[in-house]
This record gives structure tokens, C-alpha cells and sequence, in this order.
């Protein structure tokens, strides 16, 4: 090869190489998914109220949720590699082999992508796949073509879904062994026999001829709202043996379920089938357990002819029809019955439960929803095994000592949502084992301790009024859960001051909280979730630090939304360990506000999760977050003229590992040009959000301008080049690097390597050295550093030098610039102090030095510059470093004397020994 084209081709491979190696660490893990949301929801239960996405399944909580699929490459390649759950959403015309080839740590994949073909082997390599669904929002439109083998590869199938998808036009499918749940919802079925043609395994049957037959495996079947689907052979199902079978919304009977030759069935569901009576003839299962007929038109139970076949049955479900009473050996013909729920029918007036009615087995009853005005004295006597009662939404509007009588092992009451008004002192003194209260939405206007006395092991209570809730001791001493609602005001009559010893959740929502007298205080000292919503914030600190005092030491989470317009200094104040801050609607955050965020965030320096609403921010600037070294989850939402402030910048190598925005509004100014750059490769962090938000030049400003293109158009920036470069240098990297192990482009590559560390960089630089410091040591940089090595000739050489502060332009992204200096300095001079340690960007600007020293190893050069002792194996990167530089490398000013002269020697010598051009 030519001297020249040799030349050239080293300074183009090399140059890609350097910026491989510098975007390698830079943007491993920066990645913005256009159109995805990236989460953990352990991190941050609250954020689908926020941001919607899809459902979890139990156990699995790193997902990714992506919608206007169209290029599933480009969409999966943003997608974290250890991602449990993905959802894909938009219009993808084919899924080709190895699609999901990467993703071995998948477990749920939820596909929504219109007519979308699959073939045999765009599964493989999903061995850890749980859940699969496949669905399409417009019932019964598309047609879905498998492969037999297609599903060959889920090794670990436990459930598998169809929805509003054809398959008349498959048979044989493959289903594993391992699934248990096959749903087929919405779709063309109209006979149950397609199942033998779609499924054959399902009825033990082999689908393919190399297998031998085996055992049916499946245990739940969803045919649900399949409006045409019909028996039209009576051994349909013929030796098929299921535990639940669920035909909601389809106008199958259970007549033709019963003949169609299932075996062994536990649970059927008929929800809104329009079934008119109970149906009678289910004998042919006896093993069934359980039955749901909900949402049907049954007003009557018929004594002798419904209710022989239902002898083993333990859930039984009636809810929302039309039955005014029930037989009078009703329950004494279901003598197993464990569940029944009768909400939503037309009991009432007054709960009339039939004489003969007794059951030793029955352990919940839910008669909520029915009219109810009036519980009579004993009405559950015969129910001596209940353990949950619901009678939410009835007319009740009281309660007899008596009226709960004989329950001695119920541990759960729901009251809410009645007309209650006064609750007489001994009304639970018949339920001993009561653990959770339920008295929302009644009209309350009193209630104490007192009131409440009688279980010995209540936890959990919710108490409502639609007005005022005045609320007296004693407390319950071994309350954990405590929720409280009133439409006008809570108030605490507390003369003792007595605490809440054992409460650990403590929700308020009120327009006013009142403690009475004014001179005592509540302590929560377990308390460890906090919520308090619609809360007016009227009086101030010092009334707020009454009701929870100085210290609340173990309060991991805190959440706070008051809906209106008054002012408050909060303060967060006794949370050492909080964990996870919810504000919203506060308007604390204006002009004339003496609290500001960082005022109020410095309180909590072990914050992981913060969640900011509708606060009238204004600005964020980097002092808002300083000190949040722990953070991981940065939310702002529904924020109006957002400004980010370009020292924020400087914030970015810190930043959590998850910054979602949303509904959020900007500020259209240059200054913010940095965040583009910052959201698709920001180190270590996913943001979302950004990319659909818009700006607005002023207030009266209603156009809807997307952010990043007021940017593009009025704010250019002369570093999308070595962006783009960068990007195109990764996918390169996979294919140069190989090449490099054969022995004769290694001699090729070594010597374009020595080629361009001597003669060809040689007087390309604009600076002679590019100088790191923190902001603490600026003062000591600028009087004594800089003039020294800047002293004009004939006294010294008048060294060029690069400072960030000076000489990076406005509105420039701090990172690229750092990138680009550092590439146009002779030397990279690092001043280190402990301070300069614990800065994100010196340690971020020392491994960038790292970097170009071993990329241009002759040219770069890395000098580090101790102003105090430092253990040098606490230095980030040291062991690298170690490899690479020399002992002249290092000036050690810590005695606090500079023998100016001396280092000045040192650092010449070191920057011509870096300038010196090396031969072939």
C-alpha cells in the first residue's frame, strides 16, 4: 500500500476507533427508545397513574413498553438486553427468525402489531418465556398464520393468549407441556371441535407424527366473548379433561358444555351470557368447585330443581342479576360452600336471609350493592365460620350490638359507602377476630376509640365522612394501617398527646387538618408510609411539625397533593430514611415562595425515588439536586414553562438511572440546546418524554411547537457530526475488530498506529493543554495555575490553554465539547484534590484523558497534578492508569510550596516528549 493512501486510510480507521473507544463507556448504557417507556416498577408502584404501560405480571418488574412499532429492529435495539416484560404496539408486517434472539431474560412478551406474519423460528431463543399474548384491539378482523413449530421453542410457556385474531386457517399447532392457561378471546371461533384441528395436543393427541401421544396438560381455557362459537357435536370435547373452562359473553349453555364430553371440570365461568335461571344439570361434573354466572338475568332460585347438582360446590358467584330472594334451604343444599357472592342484586330493604339458612363452611359473603337499609338483630347467626362480610353500598344507617352477633371468627368488614351516622359503643364487641375495617363514604361526624373496642386484633381501618370527622382516643394500639377521608376537615381531639405506637400507614385526605388543643402534638414513630391529598397546607411549618413532630425515623415514602392555591414553607423534616417523594399540585414553588426545591430536598439526602406534579417549577438548576447521590428516579408531570438551566449540565453524569417526563412544557430557548444531545446519549440513564414535548416562546404562546425542532432550526450546533460518527464507529467497531487478530492487518494496524501518533497529528492541535479542575479548586486555577503557564515569552512560552469555564461557547453541550477539546489539546492536565474526587465530571473528564492516552499513546498526554495527599488507589480508573503513566507524569504540589521553576521544567519537557513525532 502507498506511503499516502496508507496515511489516510490509518487516519480514518483510528479516528473511528478513538471515538468507538471514548462512546463505548459514554453511551454502553445511554439510550432514549423513541416511543418506549422504560421502567421499574419496584422502584416506583405509583408510575402508570403517571405513565401508561403495560401490566405486570406477579414477580416481574423490569419491562418495556414501546407503541407506534414500525421498524422492530430499530425499536428493540434501544431495548435493555435484561428486560423481563416487553410490549410492542403498532404495525410490524412480519416477525423474522431470532427476533427476540437477545432478550434471554424475557418472560413476558405482549404483542399488538396488526396483521403481523410469524414464522417457525421468531421465538427461538425465548427458553425463559412465561407469558405470551397476541392481540389485536378490533375483535375477529385479521387473520394470524402460525407455523406448527412456531411455539416449539417456549420451553417455559405457562400462558398463551389470542385476542380479536382469526385462526381458521391453522391446525396443528404445538403447544408445550409446560402451558396451563391458552386464552382465545374475541376471535372466529364458531364450533368447540376447531379446538381438535387448532390443538391436537390438547386432547392428547400428538400435533406432529414424530411424537408420541402424551396426557393432556392444559388447566385453564378461555373461549370468552367468541359470539358465534357453538356446539353443533355433543362429543365436541371428548375426553378432554380441564380445570376451568371460562365461556364469558358467548351464547354457549352449560347444557351443551355438560354434553360435550369434558372431563373433570372445576370452574366454569358464564359472565353475561344472558343465561335466565341457575342452571340445573351440571351433575356430569362432579368435581365442580366453582361457578360464576354473574352479570346474567336470574331473579329466581328454584328449591328443588336447581340446586341438587351443586352438592360439592365452594365459590359461587351471582353477582349483578336480578334475585329479590333466596330459598329457604338455600345454603342447607350447598353444604360445601365456601364464597358467595350475591352483590349487586335486590335483596333489600331489609336483609330477609331465609330461616332454614345455615352454613358451617361458608367463609365470605358479599351482599354489597343490594338495597339494604335495615340488618336485623342476629342475621349472620348461622353463619358461625364467616371471615369476610361485605355490605358496601347499601342504606344502612345503623347497627345493633346485635346485628353482628355469632361471627366470632370474621376478620374482615366493609361498611363503606352507607348511610351510617352514629355508631354505638359495643357494636363490634361479637367480632373478637376482626383485623380490617372498612367505614368509607358514611356520614360520621364522631368517632373515638371507644367506639371501636372489642377486637383484639384490628390492623387495618378506613374511616369517611361526606363532612366533618372528628376523631377522639384512645388510639387502637395495635393499628397498622390507618386511612382517613373527609370532604371539609379531620380533626385530632388529642388532650393526652398520646402516639400511634405501632402504625406504619397513615393515609389523610381532607381539605383541612385540625389538631385540638393547639399545644399538643401526634406521634407516628413506626410510621413508614405517609399520604396526605387534598390537603390545604393553610397554617405553617411550625403547626404542620405538631402533627408530625420532629421525627418520623423510620417514614420510607411520602406522598402529598393538595389541590389548591395557598403557599407553605414545607419542609422535610426527621426522614432520615426516605426512600420515595411524591409532591403534586403544591404551589409552594412560586415567585414569592421562601422554599425552594433544593432548600427542601437538601433534607433528604438518601432520596431514591422523586415524583414531581403540577408545582409551577419554573426552573430546575443543578442546585435542586445536588447531594441526591442515591437517586434513581427522576418524574416530572404536567409542568407549564419548564426552564433547565445549562449548569444543569454538569449534573448529567449523576443523573438516576430513569428521567421520565411527562405532559410537560418548555421554555423555547437556546439555552436548553444541551438537552437534546443529553437525552439519547445521556450515561447510565433512560429518558422519556422528551421527544414529544413541546415549547412555547412565551406565556400567551398556544402554538404547539415540538422542543426539538425549535432547537434544530434555531439553535445548530456544530458537534452532530462527531455524533453521528460516534453511533456509525459502534456498529463498525464489531467488524474491524475481528479483522485486527489476523497477522497481517495487525502489522497494518500497528503501523498506522505509530504512523498517526507521530508524524500525522503532529501541529493539529489548537491547544497545549486542556485543563480539568473542580469548582471548589477554580479560585487556586485561575490565580496561580493559569497565569504561570500563560506567561507570555521572553519569561515563559505562553502555553495555550483550554479551560472550560472560558473557553467552551454558550449554549454548547458541555460533553461534546469535553470530547472535542480534549482532542485538540496536546496534554490533558488534571488537578486533584478530594473535592475534585467527588465531582462527576472531573472523574468523568479523567477517563475521557484515560481514553485518548491509550488511543494516542504517541501524541496524548495525561498529567496529573496532586494539590493535598490523596491514597492513589482510591482514584477512579487507577489500575488502568498505572499501566500507562510514568512517574514524571505526576506533580505532587500537596506541601502547599510550588517550586514554580522546577515545574515548570517538568511540564515542558513532558509536553515536547508528547509532541515528538515516532518513525515507522
Amino acid at each position: 500500500m502507498a506511503r499516502m493512501e496508507r496515511h489516510r486510510f490509518c487516519s480514518v480507521l483510528l479516528s473511528m476507533i478513538l471515538l468507538a473507544l471514548v462512546s463505548l463507556d459514554l453511551t454502553s448504557w445511554a439510550w432514549t427508545a423513541p416511543d418506549c417507556v422504560i421502567a421499574d416498577s419496584l422502584l416506583f408502584p405509583n408510575l402508570p397513574s403517571y405513565i401508561p404501560f403495560c401490566t405486570l405480571a406477579p414477580g416481574l418488574h423490569l419491562l418495556a413498553s414501546c407503541s407506534n412499532v414500525k421498524d422492530m429492529d430499530l425499536t428493540l435495539e434501544r431495548v435493555p438486553r435484561d428486560t423481563e416484560v416487553l410490549c410492542l404496539q403498532g404495525i410490524v408486517s412480519s416477525l423474522p427468525a431470532n427476533a427476540f434472539d437477545h432478550f434471554h431474560s424475557l418472560q413476558l412478551l405482549r404483542l399488538q402489531l396488526g396483521a403481523v406474519s410469524i414464522t417457525s423460528r421468531t421465538f427461538q431463543g425465548l427458553d425463559q418465556l412465561r407469558y405470551l399474548f397476541i392481540e389485536h384491539h378490533a375483535p375477529c378482523c385479521l387473520n394470524l398464520l402460525l407455523p406448527p413449530s412456531c411455539l416449539e421453542p417456549l420451553r417455559s410457556l405457562q400462558g398463551l393468549s389470542f385476542q380479536g385474531y382469526c385462526l381458521n386457517y391453522n391446525q396443528s399447532i404445538y403447544l408445550p407441556t409446560t402451558l396451563r392457561h391458552l386464552t382465545m378471546r374475541n376471535s372466529c371461533l364458531t364450533k368447540l371441535q376447531e379446538l381438535q384441528r387448532l390443538f391436537p395436543d390438547l386432547l392428547g393427541a400428538s400435533s406432529t407424527p414424530r411424537t408420541k401421544p402424551r396426557p393432556p396438560f392444559l388447566e385453564v381455557l378461555d373461549l370468552s366473548y367468541n359470539l358465534q362459537l357453538k356446539l353443533t357435536d355433543a362429543r365436541a370435547l371428548h375426553g378432554f379433561t380441564l380445570h376451568s373452562l371460562i365461556l364469558d359473553g358467548t351464547p354457549l349453555r352449560t347444557f351443551e358444555v355438560t354434553g360435550s364430553g369434558l372431563l373433570h371440570l372445576e370452574f366454569l365461568s358464564l359472565v353475561g351470557t344472558g343465561i335466565e335461571k341457575l342452571p340445573a344439570n351440571v351433575i356430569g361434573y362432579s368435581d365442580l368447585r366453582a361457578l360464576d354466572l354473574g352479570k346474567n338475568q336470574i331473579q329466581n332460585i328454584l328449591e328443588n330443581g336447581d340446586l341438587p347438582g351443586y352438592r360439592v360446590l365452594q365459590f359461587l358467584s351471582l353477582h349483578d342479576n336480578h334475585l329479590r330472594a333466596l330459598p329457604v334451604t338455600f345454603l342447607s343444599m350447598l353444604p360445601q360452600l365456601q364464597s358467595l357472592n350475591l352483590s349487586m342484586n335486590k335483596l333489600g330493604p331489609t336483609l330477609e336471609l331465609p330461616e332454614g339458612l345455615f352454613s358451617t363452611s361458608l367463609r365470605v359473603l358479599d351482599l354489597s350493592h343490594n338495597q339494604l337499609s335495615d340488618v336485623p338483630h342476629g342475621a349472620f347467626s348461622l353463619l358461625p365460620q364467616l371471615q369476610e362480610l361485605w355490605l358496601s353500598g347499601n342504606n344502612i344507617s345503623s347497627l345493633s350490638n346485635e346485628s353482628l352477633q355469632g361471627l366470632k371468627w370474621l376478620r374482615t368488614l366493609d361498611l363503606s359507602w352507607n348511610q351510617i351516622k352514629v355508631l354505638k359503643p359495643g357494636w363490634l364487641s361479637h367480632l373478637p377476630a376482626l383485623t380490617t375495617l372498612n367505614l368509607l363514604g358514611t356520614y360520621l361526624e364522631h368517632i373515638s376509640g371507644t367506639q371501636l373496642q372489642g377486637p383484639q386484633m384490628l390492623r387495618q381501618l378506613q374511616l369517611g365522612s361526606t363532612a366533618m370527622l372528628d376523631i377522639y382516643p384512645p388510639w387502637l394500639p395495635g393499628l397498622l394501617s390507618l386511612e382517613i377521608q373527609a370532604k371539609i376537615c379531620v380533626q385530632f381531639m388529642v388532650p393526652s398527646g398520646e402516639p400511634f405506637l405501632s402504625l406504619e400507614n397513615l393515609t389523610l385526605q381532607t381539605s383541612s387538618l385540625l389538631l385540638q388543643p393547639d399545644a399538643t402534638t401526634v406521634h407516628f414513630p413506626s410510621l413508614r408510609r405517609l399520604t396526605l391529598r387534598g390537603y390545604s397546607l393553610v397554617f405553617s411549618t411550625g403547626q404542620l411539625r405538631r402533627f408530625f413532630p420532629q421525627q418520623l425515623p423510620l417514614l420510607e415514602h411520602f406522598s402529598i397533593w393538595c389541590e389548591n392555591d395557598d403557599a407553605v414553607d414545607l419542609h422535610l423534616f426527621g426522614m432520615p430514611r426516605l426512600r420515595a417523594l411524591e409532591l403534586g399540585y403544591l404551589n409552594f414553588f412560586h415567585e414569592s415562595s421562601t422554599t425552594k426545591l433544593e432548600t427542601l430536598l437538601k433534607e433528604v439526602p438518601r432520596l431514591q425515588v422523586l415524583a414531581l406534579s403540577h408545582l409551577n417549577l419554573r426552573n430546575l438548576s443543578v442546585g435542586s439536586f445536588k447531594g441526591l447521590y442515591n437517586l434513581k428516579l427522576l418524574l416530572l408531570s404536567s409542568e407549564r414553562a419548564l426552564e433547565m438551566d445549562s449548569n444543569l449540565q454538569e449534573f448529567i453524569p449523576q443523573l438516576p438511572r430513569y428521567v421520565y417526563f411527562s405532559d410537560v412544557t418548555f421554555v423555547c430557548q437556546c439555552e436548553t440546546s444541551w438537552v437534546e444531545s443529553w437525552a439519547t446519549r445521556a450515561p447510565n440513564t433512560f429518558v422519556y418524554g422528551l421527544q414529544k414535548s413541546i415549547c412555547v416562546a412565551n406565556a400567551s404562546d398556544y402554538s404547539k411547537t415540538l422542543l426539538f425542532s425549535f432547537l434544530a432550526t434555531h439553535c445548530p450546533r456544530d458537534a452532530e457530526f462527531w455524533a453521528f460518527l460516534a453511533s456509525f464507529t459502534l456498529l463498525l467497531l464489531g467488524t474491524v475488530l475481528p479483522l485486527i487478530s489476523c497477522h497481517h492487518l495487525r502489522k497494518l494496524f500497528y503501523a498506522c498506529w505509530w504512523e498517526l501518533g507521530g508524524r500525522g497529528l503532529r501541529g493539529q492541535f489548537n491547544y497545549d493543554v486542556f485543563i480539568s479542575y473542580c469548582e471548589e479548586d477554580q479560585a487556586w486555577v485561575l490565580e496561580e495555575l493559569v497565569p504561570a503557564l500563560e506567561k507570555p515569552p521572553p519569561e515563559g512560552e505562553g502555553l495555550r490553554l483550554c479551560l472550560p469555564a472560558r473557553d467552551f461557547g454558550v449554549g454548547n453541550d458541555r460533553m461534546e465539547s469535553t470530547i472535542a477539546s480534549m482532542g485538540e489539546s496536546r496534554a490533558t492536565l488534571c488537578v486533584l484534590t478530594g473535592q475534585a474526587l467527588a465531582s462527576p465530571w472531573c472523574n468523568l473528564e479523567l477517563r475521557l484523558a484515560t481514553y485518548h492516552l491509550v488511543a494516542r499513546p504517541g501524541t496524548a498526554r495525561l498529567l496529573l497534578l496532586f494539590l493535598e495527599p490523596l491514597d492513589k488507589q482510591k482514584l477512579h480508573s487507577y489500575p488502568r492508569l498505572s499501566r500507562w503513566l510514568q512517574t514524571e507524569d505526576c506533580f505532587d504540589l500537596s506541601e502547599g510550596k510550588v517550586e514554580w521553576d522546577t515545574f515548570w521544567e517538568q511540564l515542558t519537557r513532558r509536553l515536547r516528549k508528547a509532541g515528538r513525532g515516532r518513525e515507522d
